[in-house]
């Protein structure tokens, strides 16, 4: 069961990060920064790093002259999460 785990998910904002794209279409940095309470700088980190893996893609854009950045999940990214959160059940569900 714990080898089905994602090392990539370890982190509590990376799993916030997921957890937000799995429910909204689309979901903004700012969004995201005030959503899980981290800086600018931890934010763009694990956004990076998700970005690299495939997991979510980006849009940057202008809202007026105010730069826009958000962020999709996309299929490989969604059915990691969906991988993670079901060997966690699954591990959950055995301790019980």
């Amino acid at each position: 069961m714990i080898e089905h785990l994602n090392k990539l998910f370890d982190s509590r904002i990376r799993i916030g990060i997921m957890s937000a794209l799995m429910v909204n279409d689309t979901i903004s940095f700012n969004d995201l920064k005030t959503l899980l309470d981290v800086t600018d700088g931890n934010l763009a980190t694990h956004l990076k790093t998700l970005e690299e893996n495939n997991y979510l893609k980006v849009q940057k854009g202008f809202i007026g002259k105010k730069t826009n950045t958000t962020y999709t999940i996309t299929r490989v990214g969604e059915t990691a999460f969906r991988n993670h959160l079901q060997a966690l059940e699954k591990i959950i569900n055995g301790l019980g």
